[in-house]
This record gives C-alpha cells, structure tokens and sequence, in this order.
C-alpha cells in the first residue's frame, strides 16, 4: 500500500522536472531573447537595454519578425500590444541577415531590383524572418 502513494510523487516530480526544462535547439537554429513592440502576429525589434543579455545573433532595431506559436501564447502577447515585450523564441539561422547598407534607427538602403521589378512584392514580404515563440515577458517601456 506505501508502494502507491510513493509511485504517484515520483511521476509528479519527474513530470515537473521535465517540464521545465526547455526543447533542444535544432542545428541550423538560435534560441533568442528580443525586445520590442507586438501588433497582431507582428513584432517589431525594439532597442535593446545595457543590462540585457546579447545574443550571438545581433537583430537590428527595427526589424518586423513574423511570430508562429501556440494560440493562446499569441493571444497573451496580443493582449499587450502598446507595451514593450521581450519574446524568447527560435529563429533558424541566415534569415536575419539584412540587405543593403545599415543608415541606423532601422534604416537601410540596398540596391534596386533593376527594371520591372516594380511588379514583384517587395522582398520584405518575400523573405520575412519568422520566429517560434516560446515564451514572453514585460519589460519597461511603452511602443510609439
């Protein structure tokens, strides 16, 4: 009878252990950390503070990044949009890579398409950097 309630809190204590610790990052990704502003399923990269962790992949202020995760993770983030947020999430690697030359405050210039090209979608929406959400957290601050 003792053998019952023992086997019920060592599989409370395990699944609790498990729980917490975080899913492994694939190869060809990057867990990261990003401050910003969320509309929608949209986040745009805010600036980062001197007390905040850096990554080794450095996302430039001003970046939209589209966000894929569980329904009810978004509808939390949504519910805070006008606040900042710092979302942590997995990014795979080469798709922040920006074009063009950097002009600062989330400016850059890059050469044109050539000719006809006024036709195609522009390439932020060809090639939108995506991440998967894992979790968020506030931070101070208000979006403009």
């Amino acid at each position: 009878m003792r053998i019952l309630p023992s086997l019920a809190l060592l599989t409370l204590i395990t699944s609790v252990a498990s729980a917490q610790e975080p899913k492994p990052v694939p190869k060809n990704s990057v867990r990261v950390s990003i401050p910003g502003c969320a509309r929608n399923y949209l986040f745009t990269v805010g600036p980062r503070t001197a007390d905040e962790a850096t990554s080794n992949l450095e996302i430039p202020e001003g970046m939209h990044i589209r966000m894929n995760g569980p329904k009810t993770l978004l509808a939390e983030i949504k519910a805070h949009q006008g606040s900042m947020i710092a979302i942590t999430g997995v990014m795979k690697k080469g798709q922040y890579t920006p074009g063009g030359v950097g002009l600062g405050g989330g400016v850059r210039v890059g050469p044109s398409g050539g000719p006809g090209s006024a036709t195609l979608p522009p390439a932020s929406m060809t090639n939108q950097p995506m991440i998967d959400v894992e979790g968020w957290r506030p931070i101070a601050g208000n979006c403009p």
